[in-house]
């Protein structure tokens, strides 16, 4: 199994990364564990509470939960991954039942942050893109998605995005093996990296079938 962390801040090509990672597999090779699925529950917390919720601090993360269910899929156990409601700021009952597959990918703003985390990847990745760009993403996204008018977005980026970008996911790009610079426009780093990828999933096969003899 080959386990695989993408970090880089909000609109930073993440997302687009991970697909092209995806594509470059074989079907069904890849599970893609994302980091929001972690928030910590709020069940006790009242709801005018829960909505001042900091989705961008390394609190709101249960971190301890999306490091054994990394552990658990790397010792070839099942997980119930959990779900979370952005509508009602905490962690909804459904889960979501996922496999162990040859490749794990944990993808999120901070997914190279946790130490007990980063320890289990073989592969840490780093998405990185200019701040006015990733304004720009942010801003175009939850405008078109979410209806959120622009002087809240960038009231938002202002106070929250950007502070917690500069001290929490920035400073974890130095336990990057690879940094990808301008996120999901940079064709050729993607193409190196998928290549460095294929050739780490043929070198796993490759034991596999031989420990099978």
């Amino acid at each position: 199994m080959i386990i695989i962390g993408i970090a880089g801040g909000t609109g930073s090509g993440k997302t687009t990364v991970v697909r092209k990672i995806v594509e470059s597999l074989p079907e069904n090779s890849v599970a893609v564990i994302p980091q929001d699925s972690y928030y910590k529950h709020q069940w006790d917390v009242p709801e005018e509470l829960r909505k001042l919720t900091n989705f961008d601090h390394p609190n709101a993360f249960d971190w301890p939960l999306l490091a054994h269910q990394i552990e658990q899929l790397k010792f070839g156990k099942a997980i119930e991954q959990p779900t979370y409601s952005y509508l009602t700021c905490t962690r909804q009952e459904e889960t979501i039942h996922v496999e162990p597959h040859e490749v794990i990918i944990v993808e999120g703003i901070m997914a190279l942050y946790d130490k007990e985390l980063r320890e289990q990847m073989d592969l840490k990745i780093f998405v990185d893109a200019e701040p006015d760009e990733r304004l720009l993403r942010v801003i175009e996204r939850d405008i078109a998605e979410r209806g959120h008018p622009l002087d809240m977005l960038i009231d938002k980026y202002r106070n929250v995005l950007k502070p917690m970008h500069d001290e929490f996911i920035e400073p974890s790009k130095q336990h990057a093996d690879i940094i990808i610079p301008n996120g999901g426009d940079n064709t050729r780093a993607i193409a190196m990296m998928q290549q460095y990828i294929r050739s780490a999933f043929r070198e796993q096969e490759v034991r596999a079938a031989f420990s099978a003899k």
